[in-house]
């Protein structure tokens, strides 16, 4: 098996690992997957298409530093993978495309809600922003891909739990739920009056995938109850 020497002549701690064939076909993989979805790519979906024994975190932090220069880069949104245009170059794409429409004030109060204090049910949207939701208002962040469903809380009525999704974190250019602007950072962008309560806080959302200890998972029924399945288990069209 064909193996890639480290430079002698460079110091030891910047000689990089020593790659064989197999490292670079997995390489090679991992790029041509990620290239050819539509969808960011899971590293579980990889995991299983690479040679057995593969480092997933390896092969995918190698080709992050391969393209970091480059035109299009390697991103990762959670525990997916997907190739971005470089920010420094998204000014001079044009979308040939409708542009998108733009979502109203309550859309994005509900959205930023949602994103910051999920999991989060619709009443207590409500009890934040001091007036009603409208179902619309959530039908729209839910077609736009950007939330969903999380569980039910266990509290009386067992009410729907709502949170974020892998294509809210790849739209919005964050890795994790985490990497929201903290409260500092949304002062300097001058998204807060100078004026806000000394007490105020911004929260720190938890993981979009982590179910808290007041939630329940969402089931078949549940979906069926909500709508988002039709009896029998097929998805609605």
């Amino acid at each position: 098996m064909q193996v890639f020497e480290e430079q002698e002549d460079a110091p030891a701690e910047e000689r990089e690992p020593v790659r064989t064939a197999l490292d670079l076909e997995a390489e090679r993989i991992a790029e041509a997957l990620v290239f050819a979805s539509a969808e960011p790519v899971s590293e579980a979906f990889l995991l299983e298409r690479l040679p057995r024994g593969t480092d997933v975190r390896t092969v995918m932090a190698r080709l992050v530093q391969l393209y970091a220069g480059r035109g299009v880069n390697l991103v990762r949104v959670e525990d997916r993978w997907a190739f971005r245009t470089a920010a420094d170059l998204s000014f001079v794409i044009r979308r040939d495309e409708t542009e998108s429409r733009k979502l109203s004030r309550a859309a994005l109060e509900v959205l930023a809600i949602i994103a910051y204090h999920q999991p989060v049910t619709r009443a207590e949207i409500e009890e934040i922003r001091g007036v009603q939701t409208s179902r619309g208002t959530l039908d729209v962040l839910m077609e736009a891909g950007w939330v969903r469903f999380r569980g039910r809380r266990r509290t009386p009525g067992r009410p729907v739990t709502l949170g974020t999704t892998p294509r809210f974190l790849d739209h919005f250019g964050l890795e994790e739920i985490r990497d929201l602007p903290g409260l500092e950072e949304l002062k300097g962008a001058g998204l807060l009056s100078g004026r806000i309560p000394p007490d105020f806080r911004i929260p720190v959302p938890m993981s979009a995938d982590e179910l808290s200890e007041e939630e329940d998972p969402i089931t078949q029924l549940d979906l069926e109850e909500l709508g988002l399945l039709t009896p029998g288990g097929g998805e609605e069209e």
